[in-house]
C-alpha cells in the first residue's frame, strides 16, 4: 500500500507542476499580446501621418475638362409628319426631339396620374405611338426613334 501512496503523491505532483508550468505560460502570451497591440498601434499611427502627409499634395496634373456630347446623339435629324406634329418640322437632334416630346407630354398632362411611367397617348402622338393608347416612358424613346430619319 505504501507504494500506491507514493505514486498516488507523485502524479499529483507532476500535474501540479504542469498546471503551473501552464499558467505561466499563459501570462507570457498575454503579455506578447498587449505587446503586439501595443506596437500595432503605432503603426497604424504612422502609416495614417504618412497617409495625411500623401493626401495633402495637391494634384496640378489635370484640369477639369468640360464633358464633350456624344455625336451620335448631336447629329441632326429629320421627323416623319406623324412626330413633326408633336416636336415641330425641320431637322434636330435626338435629344432635342425627346425634350419636346416630354414638354408636350407634360403641357397636355399626357402622363398617368398614378403609374407616372405610363403615359396615356392623345390623337397625336397614338401616330406616333403606332396606334397604342398607353405606353411606357422607355418605350416612348423606342417607338419616337422609328419616326427619326
Amino acid at each position: 500500500m505504501a507504494t500506491k501512496k507514493t505514486t498516488k503523491k507523485a502524479t499529483k505532483k507532476v500535474t501540479a507542476k504542469k498546471a503551473v508550468a501552464k499558467k505561466a505560460t499563459a501570462k507570457k502570451v498575454t503579455t506578447k499580446k498587449v505587446a503586439a497591440k501595443a506596437t500595432a498601434k503605432k503603426t497604424t499611427v504612422k502609416a495614417t501621418a504618412k497617409k495625411a502627409t500623401a493626401k495633402k499634395a495637391p494634384k496640378a496634373a489635370k484640369a477639369p475638362s468640360k464633358r464633350k456630347p456624344n455625336a451620335a446623339f448631336m447629329r441632326p435629324l429629320t421627323p416623319s409628319d406623324a412626330l413633326a406634329a408633336v416636336v415641330g418640322a425641320g431637322q434636330m437632334p435626338r435629344t432635342e426631339v425627346v425634350k419636346r416630346v416630354w414638354a408636350y407630354i407634360k403641357k397636355n398632362g399626357l402622363q398617368d396620374q398614378k403609374n407616372r411611367q405610363q403615359i396615356n397617348a392623345d390623337d397625336k402622338l397614338k401616330e406616333v405611338f403606332g396606334g397604342q393608347k398607353s405606353v411606357t416612358m422607355f418605350e416612348m424613346t423606342k417607338l419616337v426613334s422609328k419616326h427619326l430619319k
